[in-house]
């Protein structure tokens, strides 16, 4: 007895063969599990054998013998038969779709399509979820009538089981967030009442859930079915959305050589009135003594349409020399979770502050452009301290410039667009490139365009870059210490070109920099040194910055 059950718990190796050397060696190229802890095991694994050589046709295929050689050693004779190649399927073409067969089959009649065996299953299964889509999740298909047509191929009848009743979404009903807004289920999910019921279909639209900067799927959609009605259950939980950030900036000034601060604030309020509106109010003062008010708000899916409304203002003063004023209102639709068309209108509106004469490099003047915009976003992915993979925002507008004694014709376009590549969990590589571009006949240093600083090209100054033309590209290599720590480089590079000036020049920027997550936000680091093409890097130049971004 002791000898017997040591027998049975040593491992038993299968070996499986054929009636010829071609026959054992299809069985090997299966890949089967060799060693096993029992005989039980071994039985299951030679079923799982003939059921493998059936699907690739080997439908005669037959279980010669199996049995144990020695205490350690089990062998199988299968023997395979003749190989069925192709099956020839009868099928009523009112109840399957003439177009959804091309799709798996190249030969093709009326009423019967041919399929390889080994696709046989994949085949059936595809039609059968083709159907469900169209609103009969209980359908299923079987082959009847199974014969053999030649020495090489079978034939056989498609049978259709399905209810006579096509199932439409009936209701919605939302467990958790109960004052989710409504049009984002028809808008953004594309999700409504009287749609017809694909319950794959659905699962992948409310994933779309997690995009949301308010919002987030808890788990899958169940559904309810009755004898005449089909309820979808949703399950949504209400997440912090409203954002404080915030950084603070040092260096150095290089006339005074005095230490001197700049920063600003970016506070956003979303989803509070559980409408998906947004509010943003950003305040900026930086070391050039300039200092930027500007507010916006965002309404969407405005009378339960998927277009929404998205206004703005900024306010923007120089020292003593001039003030402006932007404003805009612009029509947006939601194509999808993802892209987002923009069309509007933009004024401007600036005064001369400065009573001696400028030389005309600042002047008063008033513009009105047209503008066309689009934005993606990506997904939202499961990394907390990069919860975006990629983002883009293009615009472009068409206007005048008038001044008190001339009128000119401006174009002015922007992009704005970054993309992480994962290399692994831990390592990624962080690009974005900004650049944008005011096409005139004449400039005035009032209008140019403004540059620099944490959020562009890192190393100078905010805002301190004047130019009529200029893009850059901003990089980091990332390395995750944690889930909540990083650090990473910073190689930043740009270019610009100033028309008042006649400037065209060449700016890099080098750093490191680290950020950490906290119970109460991100907390971000960077030390950046800037240098233009023809300088020496100085260590003087170089600006630390901080910055805060807290979710409540």
């Amino acid at each position: 007895m002791l000898l017997s059950l040591n027998g049975f718990t040593q491992n038993l190796g299968l070996k499986a063969y054929g009636k010829s050397d071609s026959e054992t060696s299809t069985i090997k190229n299966l890949n089967y599990t060799a060693f096993h802890k029992n005989y039980k095991s071994v039985k299951l694994e030679v079923d799982s054998i003939q059921n493998a050589l059936l699907k690739m046709g080997y439908i005669e295929n037959e279980l010669k013998f199996i049995k144990k050689i020695n205490d350690s050693t089990v062998e199988s004779l299968i023997h395979l038969k003749n190989k069925i190649d192709t099956i020839y399927i009868y099928h009523d073409k009112n109840e399957i779709n003439t177009s959804k067969i091309n799709q798996v089959s190249k030969i093709i009649n009326d009423t019967c399509f041919a399929v390889k065996v080994s696709n046989l299953e994949n085949t059936l299964n595809y039609l059968n979820a083709e159907i469900s889509k169209k609103g009969f999740p209980f359908s299923n298909l079987k082959l009847s009538n199974i014969k053999k047509r030649d020495s090489i191929s079978l034939k056989a009848f498609l049978k259709l089981n399905t209810s006579k009743q096509k199932r439409t979404i009936d209701h919605i009903i939302i467990k958790g967030y109960q004052k989710f807004p409504k049009a984002y289920l028809k808008h953004f999910l594309k999700i409504k009442p009287c749609q017809t019921f694909d319950l794959n279909h659905i699962k992948l639209k409310t994933e779309q859930l997690n995009n949301m900067n308010f919002a987030r799927e808890t788990k899958s959609p169940e559904v309810l079915f009755t004898k005449d009605s089909t309820s979808l259950y949703l399950y949504i939980e209400k997440t912090q959305s409203n954002t404080f950030d915030g950084f603070i900036g040092f260096g150095t000034n290089e006339d005074t050589n005095k230490l001197e601060f700049d920063g600003y604030l970016n506070l956003t309020l979303i989803n509070n009135l559980n409408f998906g509106e947004a509010f943003r109010v950003l305040y900026k003062s930086d070391e050039n003594d300039q200092r930027t008010f500007e507010t916006n708000l965002t309404l969407p899916y405005l009378f339960n349409t998927p277009i929404g409304v998205e206004l703005m203002l900024r306010l923007f003063k120089k020292d003593s020399s001039f003030t402006t004023a932007n404003q805009s209102a612009k029509l947006h639709y939601q194509i999808n979770s993802k892209n987002k068309a923009l069309v509007g209108i933009t004024s401007t509106e600036s005064n001369n502050l400065r009573s001696e004469n400028t030389a005309s490099l600042v002047s008063d003047y008033t513009t009105f452009n047209y503008t066309l915009g689009y934005e993606f976003n990506s997904s939202r992915t499961l990394n907390l301290l990069f919860p975006f993979n990629s983002k883009l925002y293009t615009n472009i507008g068409f206007g005048k410039r008038k001044t008190s004694n001339a009128h000119e014709n401006q174009t002015l376009a922007s992009l704005d667009g970054f993309k992480i590549f994962n290399l692994n969990h831990k390592n990624s590589l962080y690009i974005r490139t900004y650049g944008e571009a005011l096409i005139s006949n004449n400039y005035y240093e009032n209008e140019l365009l403004r540059f620099g600083g944490i959020n562009s090209i890192r190393g100078f100054e905010e805002n301190s870059l004047y130019a009529s033309l200029f893009g850059l590209i901003n990089s980091e290599y990332r390395f995750q210490l944690s889930n909540t720590i990083y650090i990473h480089s910073i190689i930043d590079a740009a270019y610009f070109e100033n028309k008042t000036t006649d400037t065209h020049e060449k700016l890099y920027g080098f750093g490191f920099g680290f950020g950490l997550l906290t119970k109460t936000g991100l907390f971000k680091l960077n030390y950046a040194l800037g240098k233009t093409e023809n300088e020496n890097a100085k260590l003087s130049n170089s600006k630390i910055h901080l910055s805060f971004i807290a979710n409540f």
